[in-house]
C-alpha cells in the first residue's frame, strides 16, 4: 500500500494503531472467553447460564413461568439479547436436571428445535433448589448497567459441569466436557473424599456404546469413539435403537443416504420411527450380508463417531485445561467448603436465636420486665434491666447489648401472660443439642460431606441409571468396510483402475482398496486404487491388498549384470502408500530370475527349483536343485540368501506350480503388462477377476525362466 492510500493516522503513528488494536483484540478474546463461551469451575456454569438460574430464582413461587417471561427477567443481568437466553435455556431444560419443563421443548433424538418462548414454560427443579442455591453465602456483584446484583459464581454443592457437560468455542480455544452419569458422579466423589481410587467415564442421553480406551482422563490428548447400537437379530433387517452423542436421527439418515449415493453402501429401505427413542429401520436387499453392513455403517455413516474432549474451565479469572478427574476434586473440595459455610451460617443463628430465648426467658421468669413500671425515664429503664440481667449472662458466647435489651422490652403483654417456663425450656434444649450437632459436623466436615453425597444419592438418584454401554471394538477401517462393487483393470499401455474398461480384469476391489504393484525390477508398490493411474508395462504382480491377508513372496534376483544370484523369502509389512520399496539391491542391471506369491507359508515353502549354470557343456549340465523350506520368512529389505556365485542361465521349477511367474528372457522381451502372475488368477474370487495369460505363453512356459 502506498502512502497516499494510508490514513493519516496511521502514517503519523503507526505504532500506536498497532498497539491499540492488539489490546483490543486482547480484550476482545478475554471477554468472550471469561464471560461468555467456558464454564467456572466451582459451579460449572457459564455466565448466561448462571443469571437464568438466578432470574428463575428470584421469580419462583413453585408454579411454572413463561419461557418469555424469564428470559425477559434474565436481560437485566445478561446484555446480549433474548436469542442467546433462550437458546441456552432450552439447552439446560433438554439436560432435565435443574429445570422442570413444560411444553414443547424439542426433541435431542430428532434435532427438532423447540417451540417459541411465549408457548412454553419452566420452573426450577426440587434438586436445583437444593442443590444450587445458598444466599447466605454467594458472593455477589453489580450487573453490567449498576442497578441490581447478581453472583459472581453461584454456591453449587455438586459436580454439575460434570453431569451437564459444556461445549464452548472461543478465540483460540475451545471446550468440550461430555456428560457424565449423575450416580456415578456421585459414587467417585464419596471415593475421593473416602482416599480411595476411581474412575469417571462419559454417559449420554443418547445411549449408544462407548469405547473409553483412548479416554484419558478427558484431557486435550483424549480420544472416544461412540457407535450406534444396532439390532441385527433379522437377517434382512438392522434396526438403529441409540445413536451416538452428538448425532441426531436426521443426521444420520443423512449420513446413510450419503454413503448409499457413492457406492459404500447398499440398502433398499430407510424407516424412520423414533419418538421418545431412537427406532430407524434399514432394510437390506437380497443377497446382503448383514455383518458386512454394519461394518460399512460403522466406517462410512455416523454410526461411528470419533470424540475428542478438552476440558477448560474458569479459575481464578484465567483459562485453565484440566482432567475430568482434577474437575471433579475441585468440585467435591467446593461442595466440602460450601457446606462449612452454610454449618457456620447455621451454628451463628442458632447460637444468636439460643441468646435471645435464652434473654427473653430470664426476662419474663425473674419479672424483669416491671423495672419499666418503676422507672421514671426510658434510659433509667433500659440502664435498670441491663443491671438485673447482669448476673444471669455471665457465661454468654458475646455481652446484651441495648439492642438486645430494646427487643426484650417490646415484647407483648399477652405473650408475658401465657408464657411457659416449660416450653422455653425445651426450645432452649433443643437449640442447644442441634449446636452441638453442628459442632459436630464442623469437627467430621469431610464424613458430613460423605453423608450429603449419599442423601443426594437416595433422593433423586432413582431413574438416572447409566444409558451409554461402556465397551471395547475394533476399528473399521474404511477400506475393510468399502463394498466391492468395482473391478481393477490392467492395459497393454501399463494404466490400471476400477475406470480402466478396456483393460484386461484382475479382481473384484472398491473405491477404497489399495493395490500392491511389483516391477521387473524389483521395485514394490502400494497406492491407494484410482480410477485411472499408471503401474508400468512389466509387471511381477499386481493385487488388491485386503485386509487380514498375509501374502507370502518368493525371489530369486541377481545383483547386476554378472553379480551373485541371492533368493529370499518374505512378507510385505509395513508401508506408506505411494512410496517405492527397492526388493533387490538396486545394482543397475539386476535381474529377477523368479518370482511367485503365496497365501500361506506352507505354500511359500513347498517351492523347489532347478537353477541352470551357463557356461557348460550340453551333456555334462547338470541343475543346481534349490528349495524355499530352508530360507527363513522375513521383512521385504533382507538381501537374501547366496543361491549361487556362478552365472546362470534359467530357472525352473521341479514340479508345475501355477503360482510361479516368468521373468522376461532378455531386456527386450518382458510378459504381457496385461497379465499379472498367475497365482493371482489362481486367487481370484469369481470368474470376472481370473486374469488371462500372454499370448503364446503355455503352462511350460511358466515354470520356466530363462535368461
Amino acid at each position: 500500500m502506498s502512502d497516499e492510500n494510508v490514513p493519516v493516522y496511521m502514517q503519523e503513528n503507526p505504532s500506536k494503531i498497532q498497539r491499540m488494536f492488539g489490546d483490543y483484540y486482547l480484550e476482545y478474546a478475554s471477554y468472550v472467553i471469561l464471560e461468555r463461551a467456558v464454564p467456572h469451575i466451582d459451579d460449572g456454569l457459564k455466565p448466561v447460564q448462571r443469571r437464568i438460574l438466578h432470574s428463575m430464582e428470584r421469580m419462583d413461587d413453585g408454579r411454572f413461568n413463561k419461557v418469555a417471561n424469564i428470559v425477559g427477567d434474565t436481560m437485566k443481568y445478561h446484555p446480549h439479547g433474548d436469542a442467546s437466553i433462550g437458546s441456552a435455556l432450552v439447552t439446560l431444560g433438554q439436560k432435565n436436571l435443574l429445570i422442570e419443563t413444560q411444553g414443547n421443548w424439542g426433541n435431542i433424538l430428532t434435532g427438532d428445535a423447540a417451540a417459541a418462548p411465549r408457548y412454553i414454560e419452566a420452573r426450577l427443579s426440587s434438586f436445583a433448589k437444593e442443590v444450587v442455591y445458598s444466599p447466605k453465602v454467594t458472593q455477589w456483584k453489580l450487573s453490567y448497567d449498576g442497578r441490581n446484583k447478581e453472583p459472581v459464581a453461584l454456591p453449587v454443592k455438586f459436580p454439575l459441569l460434570l453431569a451437564q457437560g459444556a461445549l464452548g468455542i472461543a478465540v483460540g480455544m475451545n471446550c468440550l466436557i461430555l456428560p457424565h452419569n449423575f450416580n456415578e458422579i456421585i459414587e467417585a466423589a464419596i471415593h475421593y473424599l473416602r482416599g480411595e481410587e476411581f474412575e469417571l467415564y462419559p454417559d449420554f442421553p443418547t445411549g449408544g456404546l462407548l469405547d473409553v480406551s483412548g479416554y484419558n482422563d478427558g484431557t486435550g490428548n483424549s480420544r472416544l469413539r461412540c457407535r450406534a447400537r444396532l439390532d441385527t437379530s433379522s437377517k434382512r433387517l438392522i434396526r438403529i435403537t441409540e445413536i451416538p452423542y452428538g448425532t441426531t436421527t436426521e443426521s444420520l439418515i443423512q449420513s446413510i443416504e450419503s454413503a448409499i449415493e457413492k457406492g459404500k453402501l447398499k440398502l433398499a429401505k430407510i424407516e424412520d420411527n423414533t419418538a421418545a427413542q431412537a427406532d430407524i429401520l434399514l432394510q437390506l436387499p437380497a443377497g446382503a450380508d448383514v455383518e458386512k453392513t454394519c461394518k460399512a455403517l460403522y466406517a462410512f455413516t455416523d454410526c461411528q463417531v470419533s470424540i475428542s474432549p478438552k476440558a477448560v474451565v474458569i479459575r481464578d479469572r484465567k483459562p485453565v485445561f484440566m482432567g475430568v478427574s482434577e474437575i471433579l476434586k475441585a468440585n467435591v473440595d467446593n461442595t466440602r467448603e460450601v457446606l462449612r459455610q452454610e454449618l457456620e451460617v447455621q451454628f451463628a443463628e442458632l447460637r444468636e436465636t439460643w441468646m435471645q430465648v435464652s434473654l427473653e426467658k430470664i426476662f419474663i421468669e425473674n419479672r424483669i420486665y416491671k423495672v419499666l413500671e418503676q422507672s421514671n425515664s426510658w434510659e433509667q429503664s433500659l440502664s435498670q434491666i441491663a443491671k438485673k440481667l447482669a448476673p444471669f449472662v455471665k457465661d454468654f458466647f458475646r455481652e446484651v447489648t441495648q439492642e438486645d435489651i430494646i427487643r426484650l422490652t417490646e415484647i407483648r403483654i399477652k405473650k408475658i401472660a401465657k408464657y411457659e417456663i416449660h416450653e422455653a425450656e425445651e426450645r432452649i434444649a433443643d437449640l442447644e443439642k442441634q449446636m452441638e450437632q453442628t459442632r459436630k459436623n464442623l469437627a467430621q466436615l469431610t464424613r458430613y460431606t460423605i453423608r450429603w453425597f449419599e442423601g443426594l444419592q437416595k433422593k433423586y438418584g432413582e431413574g438416572r441409571e447409566r444409558l451409554t454401554e461402556i465397551s471395547t471394538f475394533d476399528a473399521v477401517t474404511r477400506a475393510e468396510a468399502a463394498v466391492e462393487n468395482e473391478t481393477l483393470y490392467i492395459d497393454e499401455e501399463g494404466f490400471a483402475g476400477y475406470g480402466v474398461k478396456k483393460g484386461s480384469p484382475v479382481e473384484k476391489c472398491s473405491t477404497m482398496s489399495d493395490i500392491l504393484t511389483i516391477d521387473n525390477q524389483g521395485v514394490l508398490m502400494v497406492r491407494r486404487i484410482q480410477e485411472k493411474f499408471y503401474v508400468g508395462k512389466k509387471l511381477l504382480d499386481i493385487r488388491v491388498l485386503r485386509p487380514g491377508q498375509d501374502w507370502v513372496f518368493n525371489m530369486i534376483y541377481r545383483d547386476g549384470k554378472e553379480g551373485v544370484s541371492y533368493a529370499k523369502r518374505f512378507r510385505i509389512g509395513g508401508f506408506t502408500r505411494d512410496k517405492e520399496y527397492q526388493l533387490t539391491q538396486g545394482t543397475k542391471g539386476t535381474r529377477v530370475f523368479f518370482f511367485s506369491v503365496h497365501a500361506t507359508e506352507e505354500d511359500s515353502s513347498a517351492i523347489k527349483v532347478n537353477v541352470f549354470l551357463k557356461n557348460q557343456l550340453k551333456k555334462l549340465r547338470r541343475p543346481v536343485p534349490f528349495d524355499f523350506a530352508k530360507l527363513r520368512i522375513k521383512g521385504r529389505s533382507v538381501l537374501g540368501n547366496i543361491v549361487t556365485k556362478n552365472p546362470v542361465e534359467r530357472i525352473a521349477r521341479m514340479m508345475p506350480d501355477p503360482t510361479a511367474v516368468p521373468a522376461p528372457r532378455d531386456e527386450e522381451t518382458a510378459p504381457d503388462p496385461a497379465a499379472p502372475s498367475p497365482a493371482q488368477s489362481a486367487q481370484a474370487p469369481a470368474p470376472e477377476s481370473h486374469t488371462p495369460l500372454p499370448p503364446n505363453v503355455n503352462d511350460a512356459d511358466q515354470m520356466t525362466l530363462d535368461i
